[in-house]
């Protein structure tokens, strides 16, 4: 008894949900612009119940999701309060580099004069 090749139904199922889930990205595209939202992979992806993966294997939807992030009309989204740096932390920074800075001078001035002393000592030898 041989089987009936049936893949064709599965050609088709697949083709299916390969139309809905680009409609479904479509759709999310054009509601995240509307609203203003920060265009990128993982947002649609969310918003389209696809996974990122996939839509980084689509050519047509990757290419579109770029030109849209990189839209110089599209208004880069702000940064929240909560995330934003103040001044007197990014002034803290500062400080703590410049100290960095001065230590590793002052190590890299003393690991030069212990090789010049060592190289000395070996030429005398």
């Amino acid at each position: 008894m041989t089987r009936a090749d049936n893949t064709h139904h599965l050609r088709q199922a697949a083709a299916a949900r390969h139309t809905k889930a680009t409609d479904r990205v479509t759709t999310a595209l054009v509601d995240l612009d509307r609203s203003g939202q920060p265009m990128t992979f993982t947002a649609v992806a969310d918003a389209a119940n696809v996974s990122r993966s996939w839509l980084y294997t689509q050519p047509a939807l990757r290419d579109t999701i770029t030109s849209l992030r990189s839209d110089p009309a599209r208004p880069a989204p702000a940064v929240p309060a909560t995330q934003r740096a103040t001044t007197e932390s990014l002034r803290q920074r500062l400080d703590t580099t410049r100290q960095d800075v001065t230590r590793l001078r002052a190590e890299n001035q003393a690991l030069r004069h212990q090789l010049a002393l060592a190289l000395g000592e070996q030429r005398t030898h």
